[in-house]
């Protein structure tokens, strides 16, 4: 399957796990490319493929400066996308707050589900208090995620 990885990073933790996600999903033999500074074009070239956000979150809840603009194209035009499937990881601290707490993937996991895109498997939110290593429990969801893949494609 084509996979679009969009990816909001600030310090590059978001980064790190999502050239290993892309590793992992192209060893399962899926085209995955990698955006870390994606256009609104870029994006909408997936309408009927998949695409995986993972976004840290920064000053009080935000979405990374990288990801912010897609995000606000993705909201200012509201193209809706029926056929695209999706998965959202949201890297974040708990300590910051419950509003805070994975601010960049709850907000792109609301928009795209206001844009009428379809879920893979529910958002993961990994807490950086509990996780100091976000691979462990990306694997686990990763799992999921990729079986689930199988479904979409049938």
């Amino acid at each position: 399957m084509r996979i679009g990885l969009f990816v909001g990073t600030v310090y590059g933790g978001a980064e790190g796990l999502a050239l290993h996600v892309q590793d992992i999903l192209q060893q399962k033999g899926h085209n995955v490319t990698l955006y870390l500074d994606p256009s609104f074009d870029d994006f909408v070239s997936y309408q009927s493929d998949i695409i995986v956000i993972i976004s840290s979150t920064t000053g009080y809840g935000d979405i990374p400066d990288n990801l912010m603009p897609l995000f606000q194209d993705l909201m200012s035009r509201m193209t809706m996308m029926p056929n695209l499937h999706y998965g959202v990881i949201g890297l974040g601290d708990i300590s910051y707050g419950d509003e805070r707490f994975c601010g960049g993937g709850r907000q792109f996991d609301a928009l795209l589900l206001e844009l009428r895109a379809q879920p893979v498997c529910p958002r993961l939110n990994i807490d950086a208090c509990v996780h100091f290593d976000p691979w462990p429990p990306t694997h686990i969801w990763l799992e999921g995620f990729e079986a689930k893949l199988s479904d979409i494609s049938s």
